[in-house]
């Protein structure tokens, strides 16, 4: 699907991977809508490219529906919608004061897993009624996976365990979205520099460079959003997950 002139939008837009892949997709000539739980920081992040910021709770059907229809009568229908939106909290199953605190659990699940089919059932409900174009293309929608998914380590049961049901989520949308022209792919990134590696400590971040294996070192939020529309722009794209990781493996911890 082309890029230009198509409205996107992109949840988790104020910083990190969904802020990169806003600015990517401007780039490419879209008008783009960051939807971010931080209203602030979507609008200075769209800000940056001549886009629309709005404040948007993936987690709440109300929330979402709203930013959508906002983001349409702003910029018109999107055809191209990426979910960046997600947290890590750490914690093994059973810990050293016992058992994974649950809420915590749930908070994960619910932005990263729930989120992402909160925004992606409603952005493919509204492509499903556009026209279609070349191909019988109507619509493209990226997700947010993680290596972490079929790689993860111990004490990141919730972390994982929600990024493994987004690119569950991948085959069985694409295949009920096909015959609307709606595509449906899901990147499963490795180590990115974002905001996420920010606390760390010199030597943890050290050890963390060293397991990719080429090219050696993070990788770069714009490499992220350049993969996103590589994957807009190619029609046989669809039904499957993308790890983008240099070659990592993660090890048990």
């Amino acid at each position: 699907m082309r890029i230009t002139d198509h409205a996107a939008v992109v949840t988790g837009g104020a910083s990190g991977l969904g802020q990169a892949t806003a600015r990517v997709l401007a780039e490419a000539g879209a008008r783009v809508t960051v939807l971010d739980v931080n209203e602030a920081g979507a609008t200075a992040s769209a800000e940056t490219f001549g886009g629309l910021g709005l404040a948007c709770d993936v987690t709440d059907p109300e929330s979402v529906a709203a930013a959508l229809a906002a983001a349409a009568e702003a910029h018109g229908p999107a055809r191209i919608c990426v979910n960046c939106a997600g947290i890590v909290a750490g914690g093994r199953v059973v810990g050293k004061e016992g058992p994974h605190d649950l809420a915590t659990f749930s908070r994960v699940i619910s932005i990263n897993l729930i989120g992402t089919f909160n925004v992606m059932s409603q952005a493919a409900a509204a492509m499903a009624a556009l026209e279609p174009e070349d191909e019988h293309e109507r619509g493209v929608i990226v997700n947010t996976g993680s290596i972490a998914a079929t790689d993860g380590q111990i004490g990141q049961a919730a972390y994982a365990a929600s990024k493994g049901g987004v690119a569950s989520l991948t085959l069985p949308a694409a295949r009920e979205f096909a015959k609307s022209g709606i595509r449906v792919m899901c990147i499963a990134p490795g180590l990115f520099q974002t905001p996420m590696f920010d606390s760390l400590s010199a030597d943890i971040y050290d050890a963390l460079v060293k397991r990719t294996l080429h090219p050696h070192r993070l990788g770069r939020p714009e490499e992220f959003g350049r993969m996103v529309r590589a994957l807009v722009e190619n029609p046989m794209m669809n039904g499957s997950t993308v790890r983008l990781d240099g070659a990592l493996r993660l090890e048990p911890k």
